[in-house]
């Protein structure tokens, strides 16, 4: 009967599985663990198991809850089964996001008890979890919160909910830096609760808690879903586990489709080590294997093999393929970011071609410097995640409201942003009296005017109304010098980032790239022009998705994804890995360290053909070191040659010495190698010093 459904994929629906995939799919009852490696067609896996048990068992198909971690996946499993398998089935059939399949519960409880809910997320909601936070924060700390610091609120927030920790816990946990935190957190749950005010991350809480609590609920959902398919396994939180756990018991019959080496939302409470201890959960569990890659070149994925190896905790598996080998791996090392740019437009030039192009990076600021580059140089874009802070950053606004003021010096409401940032004793008396003078005159004008400054501070003032005029004259890459410098704006960064919540580093990294952008522009309008273009270059780029337009992306938004040539970029260290993974490291902790190899990794396996990995000399004219997985790169690809050339040297073999020129080998005795060099006679020489060194090619 198995035989014969097999060939009927493969005669009907040009499936064709190999022996891996064969057993995955003839797996019915109990436990199971598939681990699939990048490329490895788990997809297909999935739908021709859910097929194989509707099918040869008889088993209906609403009896099947199929969970994957994003919408947009559960939307393709649904029509590639659909399109496959026909309608009838697939309609019946659930594919469904772990949060849809918990607001279902949510729906089946309300209706029970009355009890509605409103939830506080998405297109849709009545009111908006953002508003909320940034009110709250506003009572307990009274002040404002920026984009940055809500995004990391929110992040935080989420993360206690998916490991199910209490607050103290994450703040033991965690160098959390909001003032207050458990205030805002409790009056956060408060204000939901009192209002039936619900968020994403709640559904699946109150799921839990309605589960566990409501046994006849919980009894309907296990005979209505005999069977359970998680699809990357390895992304389910602490509080998603439980729910599956719970929903599958008794009988367990929970097969898992995952790679614990391409875990990489630790941040959203994702967690490897429940895969790692999946045996221990369920003894009676089978696991299998799925490791052929039928995505890349052999060059590749024997690189990317031999790489994610470097990680420790992790299950033993061997990444293979059946594919030629085809270009080798490419490392390219580069002066500074402009040079990156300048590689990277040149080769994409060459092809013309830019759609199945990525570009890759492992933060969203790096966005930026490529975007303003092909803006110039007129190459079509698609940006994955347009979702990005740097244009409402307040380093930004604060360079822009230097540069207002510059062009406009009675703009007193930009002025209000900077008076206090640039060391010249303006007391906010002194600010509160321009903002309530009814004259027109120029800021500075009336900073004179003020009753309570003494001497000095007026001789400050009438300097700063020239320092501010010579500004308004620059072209804007001399003026953020200027602004840094002259008007010490780097002096209060130092001084004040650690207070805000921000590392310098961070910071100074939004100013080189306001660098980059103000470079090519001659005067502060056209500056600002471009900033406005820029910013609506990228939320227009999305009318670019499936044109011939390169996908700029970060590495966490592309797994899942393929593309025949990737560039991956920005790789130096305290960028990726990242300071604070760094530091962990250093102190004993790898566990952050493995988790960003896996996300670097994740980068790699999404190369069809070409990948270039772009390390850089400087960054924002500081000298940079190499990321330290390039430099785990370049040990297994000179162990690699070394190997391939040391099999490939016999006596009589020809060779080139990069010193003494074409030379035949006389004799090879272990490490001791002979060779007779046409210019230079006989030499003897070790062999393996050679090969280390680079000196010899076949």
């Amino acid at each position: 009967m198995d035989s014969n459904f097999f060939e009927f994929l493969r005669m009907k629906y040009r499936i064709n599985l190999n022996e891996q995939q064969k057993l995955a799919v003839l797996h019915k009852d109990g436990p199971a663990i598939v681990l699939a490696v990048p490329g490895a067609g788990k997809t297909t896996v999935l739908i021709s198991r859910t097929a194989h048990m509707i099918m040869n068992y008889n088993i209906k198909p609403e009896n099947i809850l199929s969970i994957t971690f994003s919408k947009a996946a559960a939307r393709d499993m649904k029509d590639r089964f659909s399109s496959i398998f026909g309608n009838n089935i697939g309609s019946r059939t659930i594919f469904s996001t772990i949060h849809s399949f918990a607001y279902s519960i949510l729906r089946d409880y309300a209706n029970l008890t009355k009890t509605y809910y409103s939830l506080i997320e998405g297109d849709m909601s009545s009111a908006n979890k953002a508003t909320i936070l940034r009110d709250i924060y506003k009572k307990v700390n009274n002040a404002f919160i920026n984009d940055d610091k809500l995004e990391e609120l929110q992040s935080s927030i989420s993360y206690i909910k998916n490991m199910m920790i209490s607050t103290e816990d994450f703040l033991k946990l965690n160098n959390n830096s909001f003032s207050r935190f458990n205030d805002i957190y409790n009056m956060y749950e408060s204000f939901k609760k009192k209002n039936n005010y619900i968020d994403f991350d709640d559904m699946l809480t109150i799921a839990y808690e309605i589960l566990k609590s409501n046994p006849d609920l919980l009894k309907k959902y296990r005979n209505r879903f005999k069977y359970i398919q998680v699809d990357e396994g390895q992304d389910t939180s602490k509080i998603q586990n439980e729910i599956i756990k719970l929903i599958s018991m008794p009988n367990n019959n929970l097969f898992i489709v995952a790679d614990d080496d391409q875990s990489i939302y630790g941040f959203r409470g994702a967690m490897p080590e429940e895969l790692l201890n999946f045996k221990e959960r369920y003894p009676n569990s089978k696991m299998f294997y799925m490791e052929e890659n039928y995505r890349s070149s052999n060059n590749i994925v024997y690189i990317c093999n031999e790489f994610i190896k470097k990680n420790v905790n992790r299950y033993t598996k061997k990444l293979t393929t059946s594919n030629p080998s085809n270009r080798p791996i490419t490392i390219v090392k580069v002066k500074d970011e402009y040079q990156q740019y300048t590689y990277i437009i040149n080769t994409l030039f060459k092809k013309q071609c830019y759609y199945n192009t990525a570009i890759l990076y492992r933060n969203n600021l790096s966005l930026v410097g490529i975007v303003e580059s092909f803006t110039r140089h007129h190459i079509p874009f698609y940006v994955r995640d347009s979702k990005i802070n740097f244009f409402n950053h307040w380093v930004l606004k604060d360079i822009l409201a230097f540069f207002n003021v510059a062009l406009n010096p009675k703009d007193k409401e930009s002025f209000e942003k900077i008076y206090f940032k640039m060391n010249r004793y303006i007391s906010k008396n002194a600010m509160n009296f321009v903002l309530n003078a009814k004259s027109s005159d120029t800021v500075f004008d009336l900073l004179l005017e003020f009753p309570g400054f003494q001497h000095f501070q007026l001789e400050n003032i009438r300097k700063l109304s020239i320092e501010f005029k010579r500004l308004s004259k620059k072209r804007p890459s001399e003026g953020i010098l200027f602004i840094e410098e002259e008007l010490e704006y780097t002096n209060y960064l130092k001084d004040n980032c650690k207070n805000l919540g921000y590392s310098y580093d961070s910071v100074k990294s939004i100013i080189a790239n306001i660098k980059i952008i103000a470079k090519e522009t001659k005067n502060i309008p056209e500056f600002l022009e471009k900033l406005n273009r820029l910013q609506k270059n990228i939320e227009d780029s999305k009318f670019n998705k499936g044109k011939n337009a390169v996908h700029l992306s970060t590495i966490h938004s592309a797994k899942g994804l393929e593309f025949e040539r990737v560039y991956m970029i920005d790789l130096v260290d305290g960028e990726f890995p990242s300071s604070s993974t760094i530091e962990a490291c250093n102190e004993g902790n790898l566990k952050p360290l493995e988790e960003e190899r896996r996300l670097f990794y994740v980068g790699m396996t999404r190369a069809r053909t070409y990948l270039d990995i772009i390390t850089l000399d400087s960054v924002a004219n500081e000298k940079a070191e190499s990321s330290r997985f390039v430099k785990e790169l370049q040990d297994i690809m000179l162990a690699l040659q070394e190997f391939q050339i040391r099999n490939s040297i016999k006596i009589g073999s020809q060779i080139v010495h990069s010193k003494f020129g074409k030379g035949k080998v006389q004799n090879l005795n272990k490490d001791k190698i002979e060779i007779f060099f046409e210019n230079a006679g006989l030499k003897k020489m070790s062999l393996s010093n050679c090969l280390k060194k680079g000196l010899l090619k076949v």
